[in-house]
């Protein structure tokens, strides 16, 4: 089976590299929060051109601490998008705001601007931009629109690491942005991880009090926080693939450049990125009216495709009913029923890929 994605894949990649900053952890004997942490900090920092970068637990709870940090709760109001992993409204709701969802763009499913104006209300505090599948929304317009409200913008880039918009990475726009380490990410740990990073002092401050229990001074809380710390293991692990991030979004470009290259003349509705985007392809996302069909002829044909998200969240059981106007929400709700990731990862070798293709230009589709 060719996996939709792959881990062990980067970890045999850079084994001796992980194996021995493991092993480095384990013989200082020092676990949380220690010199790796704070090492990894710095270099992601650098890496994405902010000032300031907080580990944390995971990418929800990079969401979560921004909102907290910005000071966001019960009675507020917070806009995003259905077509998103739940994480992103979970954090909100954790917060005890209250998510109000929007559609996303036709062409690249991304948070659509032009419908921020329909949700504003005057208990809108901010708006989570989600780079979904490893490219930016847009940026400029969706900034735009917070300034002239005064709203807090806290992007969601836990799917497009080292992504650009305009020149710039994504996580450098906003107040805060957001990301996730988890395994499968195109920056991943060997657990769970997460990163809030920012170009505010004050926010910066208040994130480091957030994830440990208000803790300035160990065992005195100054403000109620929380748990929620990026272990040693984990950086350590993150701080080696930090280095091969550029090198393997790069391969991914080029995985997504051979599947367009070979799938141009399909029956199926090719990805799009946008000029203004560098792509990092965390997915690679197509659309086709029979995807049902589609998914379970490639699972036949030995070839794992996966969907990301068969069900937005405003249908799903634990929030259907009260969060989200189906009427305004139709392009995500037709996406949902369209998308199909296929394979993508920067080990998937060139037979893979094509044997992927040709797997997809047999399918028998109805619209051909």
């Amino acid at each position: 089976m060719i996996l939709c994605c792959n881990p062990q894949a980067q970890y045999n990649a850079y084994q001796k590299e992980i194996d021995a900053a493991i092993g480095s952890v384990l013989r200082v004997g020092w676990y949380i929060l220690g010199q790796e942490v704070k090492t990894f900090e710095e270099e992601f920092a650098a890496f994405l051109g902010v000032k300031y970068a907080v580990g944390c637990g995971s990418g929800t709870e990079a969401l979560h601490l921004s909102l907290a940090a910005c000071g966001i709760g019960t009675g507020d109001e917070v806009i995003t998008v259905s077509h998103t992993a739940v994480a992103t409204v979970a954090a909100i709701e954790l917060t005890g705001a209250t998510p109000v969802l929007v559609d996303v763009r036709p062409d690249c499913l991304t948070l659509d601007p032009n419908t921020l104006g329909r949700a504003l209300t005057s208990r809108t505090k901010a708006i989570i931009p989600v780079h979904l599948y490893g490219q930016a929304a847009d940026l400029n317009s969706i900034q735009s629109f917070a300034r002239q409200h005064g709203l807090r913008v806290i992007e969601d880039c836990c799917q497009a690491h080292g992504a650009t918009y305009s020149g710039r990475r994504v996580g450098c726009f906003g107040d805060l942005g957001c990301f996730s380490f988890y395994p499968t990410k195109n920056l991943g740990a060997v657990g769970d991880g997460g990163m809030v990073v920012t170009n505010d002092p004050e926010l910066a401050e208040r994130l480091r009090l957030l994830r440990e229990y208000g803790w300035a001074k160990r065992y005195v809380s100054h403000i109620p926080g929380w748990n929620s710390r990026l272990d040693e293991l984990q950086a350590a692990v993150l701080r080696v693939k930090l280095r091969y991030l550029d090198i393997d979004n790069e391969k991914r470009r080029q995985i997504a450049k051979a599947y367009s290259e070979g799938l141009k003349d399909c029956h199926v509705r090719l990805p799009v990125s946008r000029p203004e985007n560098l792509h990092v392809y965390h997915l690679y996302v197509i659309r086709s009216q029979e995807r049902d069909q589609l998914q379970e002829h490639l699972r036949k044909k030995d070839v794992g495709a996966l969907i990301h998200y068969p069900v937005p969240v405003h249908q799903q059981p634990a929030y259907k009913g009260r969060l989200g106007n189906p009427d305004a929400l139709q392009v995500t709700e037709s996406a949902a029923q369209e998308v199909l990731s296929l394979p993508i990862y920067p080990e998937l070798g060139e037979t893979e890929i094509r044997t992927v293709i040709e797997a997809i230009r047999v399918f028998p589709a109805t619209t051909r």
